[in-house]
C-alpha cells in the first residue's frame, strides 16, 4: 500500500532527524500523508515539516528540503516516486513513477495481515423483529452490515456474521395477538405481508380494546416459557417470517453465518449465569419502592445521568428485569454479549438451517462459534443508550478490554419523502420535509415491493437484455442507493430518486464496468489485436489516463480508510469517481484505434481499471457482470 510505504519512509527519516538534533520526539507527533486535490501538487503530500518547525526551531521549508534530500538519497521509497519536491511554506510533494507502479504490487497493508488473520470480528446486523415483512429501513441496516463484513474480510480479518432473532419480544407477541383477535379477509402473496397488516390492525385495536393489551402479556409469558400452544404458534410465525426475510436478503447478496434466537439465550441459561454475575456487583440491585419497585436495574456510572423515572427510554438506571419477571431486551443482550466475547460458561448448540448457515437450537451439535476479539453491532442511532448499557455491564463485571472492543455502528433511519408518503396515503398537510415509517400503522416501503418496482423500471429502460437479469440490476441499484449516504445521514427515501439509473447510481457503475469488459472482449475477438500484449508505456501517458491511474492507485488505502472508519459510503464515493474517470478516459482516448503502442498502452489501462472496479464492486456487494 503506497500510503503506508510512504508514511513509514517519512517516519524513518524523521526519527533519524530527532536523533541527530538530540531532541526527544513528542509522542503526539502524527505523520500524515494526503492526496492533493490538484495533481500539480503531486500524488501524495505531507505537512510534517511544518509540524516539526517549532520543535526543532527551524524554518518549515528548510526541514522539508532536508527530508527531501534524505528521501532522494535513500531511493525515493523503493523507486516508487519519480520526484520529491519541497515547496513553500514547507510541504513535501511526491510524484508517482508510473512505470514503476505499473510493475509493482502495492495493494497489501504491509505488516498487518498476520495480526489481522488472528483477529476475529463478530458482526451483528439485520436483526429484524420476526413479526412482519421487512421494509427499506431494515434493508439499509443489512446492506451496511454486509458491506462491513466484506470490507473487514478483504482487510484480512476473520469475520463471523450474526443475525439476532428476537422471538420473545413485544412485536412478535403483538402479531400473535393480532392473528388470534383480529380479522383479515384480503389475499396476500406472502405470509409476511399478511402479518404486516395484522400487526398494524392489532395496534389500532389496542386503542379501542384495552383488554387486548393483557393478551400481549399472556403471549409474552407463553413465548418465554416455550411449552404451550401459544409458544408453538409464536415459534411457527417467527420461523416462517425469518425464512421469507432471509430469501429477500439473498437477492441483495446478503449472507449470514449464524442465526441466534433470543429464546436460545434464555433456555441455554445465559441470563441465569449473567444474573448471578451481576448480583455480585454493587451496580445491580432490586428496586423496593417508587415507579420501578420490583424491577432489577443496572445503575449508570456516568455523572449527570437522568434520574429514575425521568424518561422511560433514557433512565439513569436501566431496567433489566421488570417487576412481572419478564426480561427486557437489554438483559438478554448483555448475556448475549458475554457469550460473544467467550467469557460466559454457557454455550449454544446448533442445527444447520441451510447450506452455509447455522442456527442456535434446543438440540444440536457444538461448534466453534463466537469467542470474538471484537464485536460490531449495526443498529440505528435510536439504540445508542441500550448499547451503552451493554458496554457498561461488561465494565461493571470487570471485562474492560472486551467493553473497549464493542463498537456500535450507528446510522440514521430511513424516512419517506413527502411525495412518496402521499403515495402511501399519509396525510402530508403538515408540510414536513420527511415522514417516518411506522410498522404499528402499517406505513412503509416493503423490500419486496421496492424490488418489484425497481425491476420494472430497469426492464423498461433496457434496450438489450443479454446480460444479468433486470432484478439483479435492480437489487444492486437499491443496495448502492442505501450505501452511498454517510452513516449518520437520515435517508429521506424517494421512490422516484431511488429508481433513477443515471448520475451517482449503482446502474451507472455497472455500465462503466461492463463497458471495460466490452472493450477487452472486442480486442480478444479482433485477429490483429488478440496477439497484442497489453503493456503500459509512461511516455504515452495523457492527462485523462493519468487521472484514471492516479485514482486507481488510491484504491488500497481508500479501502483501508473506509475499513478503519467502518464507513461504506467512502467506497461508494470512490467507485463513482472511478467510473466517471473511466468514462471520461473512454470518450477522449480511443482504446482500439491508433498505433500498436497506443492500443497496447490503453488496453493495459482498461484492464487495470476493470480489475480495480471489480474489487470495489465485490466489496460493496454488487454484481460484476460481463454484459448488461
Amino acid at each position: 500500500m503506497i500510503q503506508q510505504l510512504l508514511t513509514n519512509e517519512i517516519k524513518l527519516h524523521v526519527d533519524v532527524l530527532f536523533q541527530e538534533y538530540g531532541i526527544e520526539q513528542p509522542a503526539t507527533l502524527k505523520i500524515l500523508t494526503e492526496h492533493p486535490a490538484h495533481p500539480e501538487h503531486g500524488d501524495y503530500s505531507t505537512n510534517v515539516a511544518m509540524l516539526l518547525a517549532k520543535i526543532v526551531r527551524k524554518a518549515p521549508l528548510q526541514i522539508a528540503q532536508e527530508l527531501q534530500q534524505r528521501i532522494e538519497k535513500n531511493g525515493c521509497v523503493q523507486g516508487l516516486f519519480a520526484k520529491v519536491a519541497a515547496v513553500p511554506p514547507g510541504f513535501l510533494n511526491f510524484y508517482i513513477d508510473w512505470d514503476t507502479w505499473s510493475t509493482g504490487h502495492y495493494g497489501a497493508a504491509q505488516g498487518l495481515d498476520d495480526q489481522r488473520n488472528k483477529t476475529k470480528i463478530l458482526i451483528e446486523h439485520t436483526s429484524i423483529n420476526p413479526n412482519k415483512a421487512a421494509h427499506v429501513g431494515h434493508l439499509r441496516n443489512s446492506c451496511i452490515g454486509d458491506s462491513l463484513s466484506r470490507m473487514l474480510s478483504q482487510a484480512g480479518y476473520q469475520v463471523e456474521v450474526h443475525n439476532y432473532i428476537d422471538d420473545l419480544g413485544n412485536q412478535l407477541a403483538d402479531t400473535v395477538v393480532g392473528i388470534l383477535h383480529t380479522q383479515t379477509e384480503e389475499t396476500f402473496n406472502r405470509f409476511g405481508d399478511f402479518c404486516w397488516e395484522t400487526y398494524a390492525k392489532v395496534n389500532q385495536a389496542y386503542k379501542v380494546q384495552p383488554e387486548l393489551v393483557e393478551q400481549r402479556s399472556t403471549v409474552l409469558h407463553a413465548l418465554e416459557s416455550g411449552h404451550s400452544n401459544l409458544a408453538w404458534m409464536g415459534a411457527l410465525v417467527a420461523e416462517r417470517i425469518v425464512r421469507e426475510q432471509l430469501e429477500e436478503m439473498k437477492q441483495f447478496g446478503i449472507k449470514y453465518d449464524v442465526l441466534v434466537w433470543e429464546s436460545s439465550i434464555v433456555r441455554a441459561g445465559f441470563w441465569d449465569t449473567t444474573f448471578e454475575l451481576l448480583c455480585q456487583t454493587d451496580m445491580f440491585h432490586k428496586v423496593t419502592d417508587g415507579k420501578l419497585a420490583g424491577c432489577w436495574v443496572l445503575k449508570n456510572l456516568e455523572e449527570g445521568a437522568a434520574s429514575v423515572g425521568e424518561s422511560t427510554d433514557y433512565q439513569g438506571d436501566k431496567v433489566l428485569v421488570r417487576s412481572n419477571g419478564i426480561l427486557t431486551y437489554t438483559a438478554k443482550d448483555i448475556a448475549y454479549h458475554l457469550w460473544k466475547f467467550g467469557v460466559l460458561s454457557n454455550d449454544f448448540v446448533y442445527q444447520k438451517w441451510e447450506e452455509g448457515l447455522w442456527s442456535t437450537a434446543s438440540q444440536g451439535k457444538k461448534k466453534s462459534i463466537g469467542q470474538a476479539d471484537a464485536v460490531i453491532n449495526v443498529i440505528d442511532y435510536r439504540q445508542q443508550y441500550p448499547q451503552e448499557m451493554v458496554k457498561l455491564a461488561l465494565e461493571v463485571l470487570g471485562y474492560e478490554q472486551q467493553a473497549s472492543q464493542l463498537k456500535h455502528v450507528s446510522y440514521g433511519v430511513v424516512s419517506l419523502s413527502p411525495g412518496t408518503a402521499a403515495g402511501l396515503g399519509i396525510d402530508i398537510s403538515e408540510g414536513k420535509s420527511s415522514y417516518a415509517m411506522s410498522g404499528r400503522q402499517g406505513i412503509g416501503i416493503k423490500v419486496a415491493d421496492l424490488l418489484d418496482r425497481m425491476e420494472r423500471v430497469i426492464d423498461a429502460k433496457r434496450s438489450r437484455k443479454a446480460g444479468i437479469s433486470s432484478r439483479s440490476i435492480a437489487a444492486a441499484a437499491i443496495r448502492y442507493y442505501l450505501l452511498k449516504y454517510q452513516l449518520q445521514t437520515e435517508v429521506i427515501f424517494d421512490l422516484e430518486h431511488a429508481t433513477e439509473i443515471t448520475g451517482n447510481t449503482g446502474v451507472y457503475l455497472l455500465y462503466a464496468y461492463t463497458r471495460a469488459n466490452s472493450i477487452l472482449d472486442k480486442a480478444k475477438k479482433d485477429t490483429r489485436l488478440s496477439r497484442m500484449e497489453a503493456k503500459f508505456d509512461g511516455t504515452l501517458l495523457e492527462e485523462q489516463e493519468y487521472q484514471l491511474l492516479r485514482h486507481a492507485a488510491y484504491w488500497p488505502e481508500t479501502l483501508e480508510t473506509a475499513t478503519k472508519q467502518l464507513a461504506p459510503s467512502i467506497l461508494c464515493h470512490y467507485a463513482f469517481e472511478l467510473a466517471s474517470l473511466f468514462n471520461h478516459f473512454y470518450s477522449v482516448c480511443p482504446v482500439l484505434k491508433g498505433s500498436e503502442e497506443s492500443i497496447a498502452h490503453r488496453l493495459w489501462i482498461t484492464q487495470t481499471y476493470k480489475q480495480t472496479m471489480h474489487q470495489v464492486l465485490e466489496v460493496l456487494g454488487m454484481p460484476t457482470p460481463k454484459r448488461l
